[in-house]
């Protein structure tokens, strides 16, 4: 299997669990009686992802030279996964027995947010400059898929088939992740931090590349709080429409995910052809359009063929930026300590999706939601206008002129 259908496989059994946990669980505590804030301290397990980068220097410092240094930690964390998603079996009344399901979930999004370290480290050192938006498609459209299979599917065979059958489905789909890192050759790493305390220096070197704060604290919040506002507003705005909460659960995990992933896959071949400022753009143009296509929905009116596509449209174009800010991310992350990097700059642009989400649900209660969708259109505007003027005078690195490994003072050859 090639480089990039390693990452694929990585990405994709990383997201399974965390669907099924997200959507597939809460639907099945729910079904059973689970209360609406019980079912919020499910989700508070969430807030495990963004703070990985706590331990994210760990993963770069330490390291098996005769297995390979980011492959020894996937090797475990692959094992980890499928062994945590076979400890819910016992548990077939879900709703009766939250205290050890609610812990075992914890301890998955765990190891599932440590292997996303590892597997951004592996994406760093393998992808060249002009694969990282390939790379990084397969990256967003993978969490899409999983969340689909996770979500969407394993739900379908749990009402048709029973809890046993789907946590079953779930661990065989997520093993195949343990079987591509078995067969995976990491190349020799030939630098190595020092020190854990000199690794977690990274944490703020990471920032002192050149645009790299104008990256991070400029277009990064812009295009998160933008776009996430927006989506805030969805559900709230098709519950006050009149939506079931079936039909939510099925246009909005389901049938938006699928024009999500070929969103991804298409920005990721699409930076290697029109560059990240070109993507960016039409990513930008994009949401501006779906944003405007939302605006029925959010003024109460919601009819099935429309909001659908509207959805679909919002949600892809939301995808596309994506892509590109995980792409700038990456040319950002230094390949010994790339775990770091990638992780700590990913983890910044997490926290403003949660921002964005307070943000917009806020200020509709003051100001409604059309005002909040006008707003969101200002900000990613704002995003893609710096973003471009970022890219002009920070450009991707060639092969020539690629940074280092890491900075000096960090690694020993």
């Amino acid at each position: 299997m090639g480089r990039l259908g390693t990452l694929t496989a990585l990405y994709v059994t990383q997201y399974l669990g965390i669907g099924f946990i997200t959507v597939g669980l809460t639907a099945i505590l729910r079904d059973g009686g689970t209360s609406l804030d019980t079912l919020a301290l499910l989700q508070v397990v969430g807030l495990i992802w963004p703070v990985k980068f706590l331990w994210a220097p760990v993963l770069d410092r330490y390291g098996s030279r005769h297995r390979g240094h980011y492959r020894s930690w996937l090797l475990v964390l692959q094992a980890a996964l499928v062994l945590t998603l076979l400890a819910l079996l016992p548990f077939s009344r879900p709703a009766d027995q939250l205290g050890p399901v609610i812990a075992i979930c914890a301890a998955f999004v765990f190891f599932s947010a440590t292997q996303d370290i590892a597997a951004d480290a592996v994406a760093v050192r393998l992808l060249a400059t002009s694969d990282r938006g390939t790379g990084n498609g397969i990256q967003v459209a993978a969490s899409y898929l999983g969340n689909l299979l996770g979500g969407g599917a394993c739900v379908l065979v749990y009402d048709r088939f029973g809890w046993a059958a789907a946590v079953g489905l779930l661990a065989a789909l997520t093993s195949v992740g343990l079987l591509v890192v078995w067969r995976f050759r990491e190349p020799e790493r030939t630098d190595r931090v020092v020190r854990i305390g000199v690794a977690y220096r990274a944490l703020v070197s990471v920032f002192g590349q050149p645009g790299c704060r104008w990256w991070t604290f400029g277009v990064v919040p812009l295009v998160y709080v933008g776009a996430g506002m927006a989506y805030a507003l969805v559900t709230p705005a098709l519950v006050d429409a009149g939506w079931s909460l079936g039909r939510i659960g099925v246009v909005t995990g389901v049938v938006t995910s699928i024009p999500a992933i070929a969103a991804g896959l298409v920005a990721g071949l699409g930076i290697g052809r029109f560059g990240r400022a070109g993507v960016l753009v039409a990513g930008g143009v994009a949401l501006a359009l779906s944003t405007v296509a939302l605006l029925p929905l959010l003024n109460g009116r919601a009819p099935l063929g429309g909001t659908v596509v509207a959805l679909c449209f919002f949600l892809a174009a939301y995808t596309i930026a994506n892509v590109v800010l995980y792409t700038v991310n990456m040319d950002y992350s230094r390949p010994g300590s790339g775990g770091t990097d990638f992780t700590v700059l990913s983890s910044f642009g997490l926290v403003c999706s949660f921002v964005a989400a307070s943000l917009g649900l806020a200020a509709a209660a003051r100001w409604g939601y059309p005002a909040v969708a006008l707003a969101s259109l200002a900000l990613v505007a704002a995003g893609v206008v710096v973003g471009v003027a970022h890219q002009r005078r920070f450009p991707p690195p060639g092969p020539a002129s690629r940074p280092a490994p890491a900075a000096a003072d960090l690694l020993v050859r």
